[in-house]
């Protein structure tokens, strides 16, 4: 039989070899690679729902029909010659059916796109506040009285300044029945004290 001692000797020996390859290969390892964290990008994905060829967070009409041809926000374009759509907006001080210089200044323009499309109309539409209407005002005239004569002075500058042609032009009175803004404030009540017309040619 062996020394007992001999015995534990060997494995002591036996365990310090062990200890020491690991120690090697610890240290063959960088340290920056035994624990490691990778920052991933996030990719924001911006679709484009309406396949216009403008992304949907640039995209000002996002419901294009298809095969139509947009501008850079994503609009239906319509080049020169091609056809109109023009917009006018009057507003007015309450109780008054004058038209101010500045909105008779933007008429001007309309009238030029009127009379450079020949075959082009335009509807004009008078509206009124809430509080425009009152007992006293009902009394001697019909409700939707002042936003008719907002609607007709607008269509008698551009006959008298301009000579357009009457039967281009159509007038709706529709007093209180279509505000776009509450009338809860004077803000509100001013956006509402307005005329709204469209310049178009017919469609085909």
């Amino acid at each position: 039989m062996k020394n007992p001692t001999y015995a534990i000797t060997l494995i002591c020996l036996s365990v310090l070899t062990l200890s020491a390859c690991q120690t090697s290969m610890r240290k063959s390892v960088p340290i920056n690679q035994i624990s490691q964290t990778t920052d991933v990008p996030i990719v924001a994905i911006s679709l484009d729902n309406d396949g216009d060829g403008v992304l949907d967070n640039s995209d000002q009409c996002p419901a294009t029909p298809v095969n139509i041809v947009v501008d850079e926000r994503g609009c239906p374009f319509a080049p020169i010659g091609v056809g109109l759509k023009m917009e006018y907006r009057a507003f007015f001080a309450k109780g008054s059916s004058e038209l101010s210089k500045e909105y008779q200044l933007e008429l001007d323009k309309v009238a030029n796109k009127l009379q450079e499309y020949e075959t082009s109309t335009m509807r004009i539409e008078g509206h009124a506040a809430a509080d425009e209407i009152n007992e006293t005002s009902n009394a001697t005239l019909r409700p939707d009285s002042l936003s008719n004569n907002r609607a007709i002075i607008v269509k008698n500058y551009l006959i008298m300044q301009h000579q357009i042609d009457p039967d281009r032009l159509s007038t709706f009175s529709y007093g209180t029945e279509r505000p776009i803004a509450s009338s809860d404030t004077e803000e509100g009540k001013s956006m509402n004290r307005r005329v709204y017309g469209i310049a178009m040619e017919p469609q085909d």
